[in-house]
């Protein structure tokens, strides 16, 4: 059984980087043609694919975060972590890692961590 776990700062300031870890349990990330990815969910809204880290170590970003967001592992402890830059207000949201990514079935979804912006 796959499980993920979100962890990080469940508070940060405007203009500053969030970050996120994800540690993956009962599975490796680098196991061939599996796709890790980060959706969010402000509040009140629709989820928000965010990126995808692949099993070889690409990325591919939706275009709304491509400037800001950076994705990256850690395949010694099984991890893969988000940054946002230059946050604001709105990126007030639950986010969430994924074991999935665009054409491939989002099949095992970590718990959710808040996330909230102060101005």
């Amino acid at each position: 059984q796959v499980q993920l776990q979100e962890s990080g700062p469940g508070l940060v300031k405007a203009s500053q980087t969030l970050s996120l870890t994800c540690t993956v349990s009962g599975g490796s990330i680098t196991t061939s043609e599996y796709y890790w990815s980060w959706i969010r969910q402000p509040p009140g809204k629709g989820l928000e694919w965010m990126g995808v880290i692949a099993y070889e170590g690409s990325n591919s970003y939706s275009p709304s975060f491509k400037s800001r967001a950076s994705i990256s592992r850690d395949t010694s402890k099984n991890q893969f972590s988000l940054q946002l830059r230059s946050v604001t207000p709105e990126d007030t949201a639950v986010y969430y890692c994924i074991r999935g990514g665009p054409h491939v079935e989002y099949d095992y979804w970590g718990q959710g961590t808040q996330v909230t912006v102060s101005s």
